[in-house]
């Protein structure tokens, strides 16, 4: 609870006239208790793992083809049933771990310094402290994932977050109670190093929620922000943890992409992207030399051997065509003949 009832009190206990957002803070939080501040995370948390996931859902329902292009594995579509039941195990985790253990933490809060009374922090100061926190957790993170990966830790704790070989937003905080309490260490870490404002840790941990949805959604989308923020890894670097598997030993960090490169455990991620990369400028190369070849029965014979079955049917059709007309017919025809397209991916 602040020590100020009154905005004039707020000023001369700063010496300076109160901002806009002070001003604000003031009149909510001034007969609010540090505690119930604190507790705020418990619904910020419910409405992110209830909402944001969902924006992904809305994507595929209703813009599906759309964003069709941009599903990292498109073969892979969640049944809806198999969705909400992913949605109420991670609530029913919610309401008997996560709940409980915000409800129950707050002394340690208290402890290491983080404050809920005036000035604010600036925004230079919130974002210098949210990179930190995102730092200090990726490389926390990343030892304690690869530890889960162990026999012992996979098979006791970890599977259950790897359930899902494609995963979605809903299935973000899908995991076994001990990785949850678990994995709440890194998250710790950063604001007791640098302590900060009670919203620069509102912010920290949706942010950190908001950004894990993302990295599971199974959509890796040309225009979100995170675009933008160097050696992030996004759902692309994450999803191939994830459809690898158990055995995987590749991309264990949980935001960014350094640990694993310094550690030399994204080379699976790499050599997979390398070898795709060579497959489609093949594939390129090949597809242009359709144009080139003039007889038919090649046309036919080269789309089978690359797999564009449907085209030898077009190819074939064509060839039956000009081979029911008379000679003068066909000859005239056979110059307006079916070409075969480039492709350009």
């Amino acid at each position: 609870m602040l020590p100020y009832a009154t905005v004039d009190a707020a000023e001369a206990a700063l010496g300076r006239p109160l901002t806009a957002a002070e001003a604000l803070w003031l009149r909510y939080s001034s007969t609010k208790s540090d505690y119930f501040l604190y507790c705020h995370n418990i619904i910020f948390l419910f409405l992110i793992f209830s909402i944001f996931p969902f924006y992904y859902l809305f994507l595929e329902h209703f813009f599906g083809k759309s964003v069709g292009p941009y599903k990292i594995q498109p073969k892979v579509k969640l049944a809806f049933p198999e969705t909400i039941r992913c949605y109420k195990s991670v609530m029913g985790m919610f309401f008997l771990i996560v709940g409980p253990l915000q409800l129950v933490s707050y002394p340690s809060i208290k402890l290491i310094g983080v404050r809920t009374s005036l000035p604010l922090p600036s925004l230079w100061e919130i974002l210098l402290q949210l990179g930190v926190y995102f730092i200090v957790e990726d490389y926390t993170n990343y030892w304690i994932h690869r530890f889960l990966h162990g026999k012992w830790g996979y098979e006791k704790i970890h599977k259950v977050h790897h359930e899902y070989t494609a995963p979605i937003g809903f299935a973000a905080p899908y995991a076994h109670w001990a990785e949850i309490l678990i994995l709440g260490i890194p998250s710790f870490l950063g604001p007791a190093m640098v302590p900060g404002h009670i919203i620069t840790f509102w912010l920290w941990i949706a942010l950190r929620q908001i950004e894990a949805i993302e990295t599971h959604s199974g959509y890796d989308l040309p225009w979100t922000p995170t675009k933008y923020i160097p050696f992030y890894g996004g759902p692309d670097y994450h999803d191939y943890h994830h459809y690898v598997g158990g055995q995987s030993q590749s991309n264990f960090a949980s935001v960014f992409t350094y640990c694993d490169y310094i550690y030399g455990t994204d080379k699976g991620y790499r050599y997979q992207k390398k070898v795709l990369q060579q497959l489609q400028e093949e594939q390129k190369s090949k597809i242009g030399q359709v144009e080139v070849l003039q007889d038919e029965s090649a046309q036919v014979q080269w789309l089978v051997n690359v797999g564009f079955g449907p085209l030898c049917i077009i190819a074939m059709l064509n060839m039956k065509c000009m081979l029911l007309e008379d000679g003068d017919t066909r000859q005239r025809n056979r110059k307006n003949a079916y070409h075969f397209p480039t492709f350009n991916f």
